[in-house]
């Protein structure tokens, strides 16, 4: 299923499933919004607060619900990542997600809706820029690209100044999937644990020293979620470094965690906590070329 595109003077729909925002970072990024030509309209519990939560989960997951619900919406636009959205799944309507099908946007802790949207609705998510997110010229002309053309085939690449890296020199064809790594170690054994056989899987992640990124890719080593992957894409790893003068690089560890694999293997994509960060649907059926880098989008986004 695929959202509607934006055009100018789209309604965009702000919702916070996670942890709580600042309102002056809200009031920026609607400002920002609207200078790009589009209406917004916020989550009625958008600027709540629940200790580290924007809200009860009931209330962050009735903005999501009321959201899709409501006619005059053409998008959601997640306001930030944090934690919280795993704990909004018991509460959200996904047969109303599959009778109203809508732009959804979002990645970093947004990663547990993106995926779960994709595979219990069928409906292609965003994972991109969030309101609070760093709008470089690349990245929200890529957004834009994805959310008002995408309605025909597209090819995203990394900035030529920014080299992505492979073990390989192959084209590989799949549907995308993924996103933040840790995230989706969380969602393992759950009813919303990923699927990805046969899947190109993207992953990415903030803040994690190198032996933490080695435990997540052992976990998912241990739950065969990598072995029967079409190709793996690895997005920015940002700030994950250690001050142990004998620990791994996280490049390090992903050549002794995948390249084992005899997978395809892209990494330095520009997508994740860093910027540019690159728009990619979830659910998308992609053609990845490994020697560039280059994604070639193989189907309508967007309708």
């Amino acid at each position: 299923m695929l959202g509607r595109r934006l055009k100018k003077s789209a309604t965009i729909g702000l919702i916070a499933p996670s942890s709580n925002i600042k309102p002056e970072i809200v009031k920026k990024g609607i400002h920002y919004i609207k200078n790009l030509g589009f209406n917004i309209a916020c989550g009625k519990n958008l600027l709540n607060q629940y200790g580290y939560l924007a809200g009860n989960d009931i209330e962050r997951a009735s903005d999501i619900n009321n959201m899709f619900l409501d006619p005059k919406i053409d998008m959601l636009l997640c306001v930030r990542g944090g934690y919280g959205a795993i704990r909004t799944l018991p509460y959200i309507n996904l047969s109303s997600i599959k009778k109203n099908p809508k732009i959804f946007l979002g990645f970093s802790d947004i990663t547990v809706l993106l995926n779960t949207f994709y595979q219990k609705c069928n409906l292609i998510t965003f994972h991109g820029p969030m309101l609070n997110s760093k709008f470089s010229e690349a990245s929200i002309n890529n957004l834009l690209q994805a959310i008002m053309d995408g309605y025909a085939p597209y090819i995203i690449s990394s900035p030529s100044d920014l080299k992505t890296k492979s073990n390989c020199n192959s084209t590989v064809y799949g549907t995308l999937v993924g996103g933040n790594l840790s995230v989706l170690c969380s969602m393992l054994s759950t009813p919303y644990e990923i699927s990805t056989d046969n899947k190109i899987l993207l992953l990415e992640d903030v803040g994690e020293e190198p032996y933490k990124i080695d435990r997540f890719l052992t976990q998912l080593l241990l739950a065969n979620k990598l072995q029967n992957c079409k190709a793996i894409l690895l997005g920015q790893f940002t700030a994950c470094t250690s001050s142990i003068t004998d620990s791994f690089s996280v490049e390090e560890v992903i050549k002794e965690r995948l390249f084992p694999l005899n997978l395809p293997v892209v990494y330095n994509f520009m997508i994740g906590h860093d910027t540019p960060n690159l728009t990619l649907p979830i659910g998308a059926f992609i053609r990845l070329n490994c020697r560039n880098g280059e994604i070639e989008l193989l189907e309508a986004v967007v309708k």
